[in-house]
């Protein structure tokens, strides 16, 4: 089963899209490139069922220029919360070349983002590179956090200690 069941991509965090717009921008004239991971709906207090994308991955080594971005594949995580791809193009041209198409087929949602990297400068695009509306929705992506514990656990653990001893 696929991270997309039931009702697939919902849309995309306004957070994720922000991130991204502001991205290419710093880095024209060049081509930005990042990779687009969601999280399911319900985490994100959402009724409906399937994913919304909610981080831009922006992985180490990527180099970029004015026509293309290439990503080191050895340093993209292999990750269940992977969801497609987001890049840049600095001529503004909000439609896939044959190059992006070549990537398309790695998750179900692509983003091309067009200078001058305003609100309306992108497109989502499926893995085929057939247009599809995707909505910015105004969510929290869940705060990551590096260990499965907190400060309260670990005194609960020593007071368990205390109390075997």
């Amino acid at each position: 089963m696929g991270l997309f069941r039931t009702s697939g991509i919902l849309g995309i965090a306004e957070s994720a899209l922000e991130f991204a717009l502001a991205a290419s921008e710093e880095a024209h004239p060049n081509e930005y490139m990042g990779f687009l991971r969601g999280d399911d709906a319900s985490k994100l207090g959402l009724d409906d069922d399937g994913t919304v994308l909610t981080d831009v991955l922006v992985i180490p080594g990527t180099e970029s220029n004015p026509v293309s971005a290439t990503v080191k594949t050895s340093m993209v995580p292999n990750d269940m919360r992977a969801a497609g791809s987001i890049h840049s193009h600095p001529n503004g041209v909000l439609k896939p070349s044959d190059a992006d198409l070549a990537t398309f087929g790695r998750g179900d949602v692509h983003i091309i983002v067009g200078y001058p990297y305003g609100r309306d400068d992108w497109q989502a695009f499926d893995s085929d590179g057939t247009e599809v509306d995707l909505p910015v929705l105004d969510v929290e992506p869940p705060e990551e956090s590096f260990f499965d514990f907190d400060q309260a656990d670990i005194d609960a653990e020593l007071r368990e200690e205390e109390f075997d001893q």
